[in-house]
Formats: structure tokens, sequence, C-alpha cells
């Protein structure tokens, strides 16, 4: 039997990781458009601690990663935890006989068009889309760099799939020691689906605006004032725990992700609607992304002296925050006259 899904298209953006890739890959298969419904969620929510050792890692939405991701659309995921490899290849092959792609969990190391073969583990994410029994091969696609779309061995897969995810030299980092364990998502997309005018723009705005205004509290964990919290008090612990760098280098990819994705939302909105407010506050939206990209590689090459980097973190934390306030102000204006 030879099953090959189509319409299964390539789909990236530059800041992306292998979860926002991935989702776009079977949004585009489902009819949408990944921007339109990846890039409308805008925000920030983490528990600390709450941090898994997964490329694929989105900050509040273990169980739900594709509705964290869309919080504005009908979309759901769920993951299924097979018993072993066997259960695990034949859930996803109904799925696919069912007429439905999959994402799968997988170790890099054991992926053949992955510059991490046989050197690196980690714990990354594709698609798949289909498998010929005759050649003993299965279609999958991954857009992250170098990118590839084709066959592969199902015994390449199965042993990707399968992977222990071991620690073997200090270049398995930050997403190896969680095993793979054959888990794949199940993705629910609704039928009916906003429709990408400027009354859902306004809303999207607003909705987002209401998340990142939440008042201080104790305990709280989300908004800007959650993001500044954890940020400050992160890099009060980094000199006395190294592990703290680990934390936020991982925390901040995805959030690093979904602000490059909004500011293509917001840049298509103004484009599509003639609206000049909105291309502007788009790039104000990239500024922030810069900002967390410098964070983000500050934070990564901390070494260990990290408490003579503390002070340059915090002063880098307080452009974001500046970065962020500034463009949320002008988010509140544009949504009240719009």
């Amino acid at each position: 039997m030879r099953v090959e899904l189509a319409p299964v298209g390539y789909w990236r953006h530059e800041l992306s990781h292998c979860l926002h890739t991935t989702a776009g890959v079977l949004l585009g298969f489902h009819g949408l458009d990944p921007v339109h419904v990846l890039g409308a969620g805008w925000g920030f929510d983490y528990r600390p601690g709450d941090v898994r050792s997964e490329e694929y890692y989105l900050p509040g939405a273990a169980e739900d990663l594709f509705g964290g991701l869309a919080p504005h659309h009908r979309i759901h995921s769920r993951w299924h935890t097979p018993a072993d490899a066997e259960e695990g290849r034949r859930q996803v092959r109904a799925a696919l006989m069912a007429g439905t792609p999959v994402a799968v969990a997988a170790d890099n190391f054991h992926l053949p068009f992955r510059p991490a073969y046989r050197d690196v583990h980690t714990n990354h994410l594709m698609v798949l889309y289909g498998f010929d029994d005759t050649t003993g091969d299965v279609f999958v696609a991954d857009p992250v760099p170098p990118a590839f779309q084709g066959t592969i061995p199902l015994a390449a897969l199965t042993a990707a799939r399968d992977s222990g995810n071991p620690v073997v030299h200090d270049r398995d980092m930050f997403f190896t020691a969680n095993p793979i364990g054959n888990r794949w998502l199940e993705i629910d997309v609704d039928a009916d689906q906003p429709v990408f005018d400027l009354p859902f723009v306004r809303g999207v705005v607003a909705a987002n605006l209401v998340g990142f205004r939440a008042p201080d509290a104790a305990g709280a964990t989300g908004g800007l004032a959650g993001l500044r919290r954890f940020l400050t008090d992160a890099f009060d612990r980094l000199p006395a725990d190294p592990a703290v760098g680990d934390e936020v280098f991982v925390v901040v990819g995805p959030v690093l992700a979904v602000t490059g994705l909004h500011a293509e939302f917001l840049r298509d909105a103004g484009r599509r609607f003639g609206d000049t407010r909105l291309l502007e506050l788009a790039r104000e939206v990239d500024r922030v992304a810069h900002h967390w990209s410098a964070l983000r590689i500050a934070v990564a090459t901390a070494g260990p002296e990290r408490a003579s980097s503390v002070p340059g973190l915090l002063r880098r934390t307080a452009a974001l925050l500046d970065a962020y306030d500034h463009v949320l102000d002008g988010l509140e204006r544009w949504s009240r006259t719009a």
C-alpha cells in the first residue's frame, strides 16, 4: 500500500522553530494561512520551572500546543503516547490512511537529512504525510533548515521516534534527557474559522492588549508584569545557578518566534487594508523581536563568569520592556480609532 497526502507544502518564518513550521505545514494542508493563524496571538504566560526539554516547547501549552499557538482560532491538538514503537507506527498509519497528516516527535540524531545526524541528540517535531510499503519508506516534511521534504526509510523514522534522546556529550544541549516516547500530535481544525478582516484584526489586538496589561499580582505569571518578574528574578538567580540560563534560553525561543510572527500578521493586515499605522506598528513589533534575539544570544553566551554578565542582561531587559511599552501604547491608540 502507498499513501501520499496532498497538498503538503513548505512554510517557514525566519524566527520560527520546528513547532511553528510543523503547525504551518499542517495548517496549509487544511487551507489556512499560517501567518493569519499563528501570528494573531501575542502574549506571555509562563509559570517558572514549567519548562520542558523539547525543541517544540511552548510556555503554558503542554497538552494543547496548537491551541496555545492559535488562541484566536478554533484549532486544537492532542498528544498520543503509544505504549511502544509498533503501536506508534500503527496509530500514525491509521491517521494517514484516514487522510490526515500528523506531527511526530523525533530525535534528530537518527534522521539522515538533519545536520545533527549521528552527532547530536535533540527533541524535534516534523510532519509525517505518507508511507510506501513497497519501498519501506515514509514521507516527511521538515522546513527547518536545511529544509527537507521527501522520503526516508521507515527504520530511520522508527529509531528517531523511539529514541531515549540521551545526553552523550557537551553538544547535546537544551532538548535532550527527555525520551521521545513515539509521541505524535493529532490536529483538530474546525471548519468554521474567523475571516481575516479588519474587525477580526481589531478584536485580536484588543484581546492581546488585555493579556499584556493584566494587573500585577502576587503569583501572576502572565502579561507584561509576569514577563518583567520572570526576567528580573531569573537574572538575580543566574550567578548561583547556571541552569537558569538554560531555562531562559528555552522559554525565550517560542516567545521570540511568536513576536516575529505577530509582526508579520500586522504587516499583512496593514497592506491588505491600506493602514499605514499598522505597518509602522509591525515595525515596532519587529524591534521587540530584535531585542529578544539579542537577549537570548546574551544568555546563551554568558559562560562561567555569569555574575559579570548580569548588569548587561538587565540593561537588555530594560530596553526590551521599554520596546514592549512603546508598541503596546501604539496598539492601544490604534484599537481606539481603527
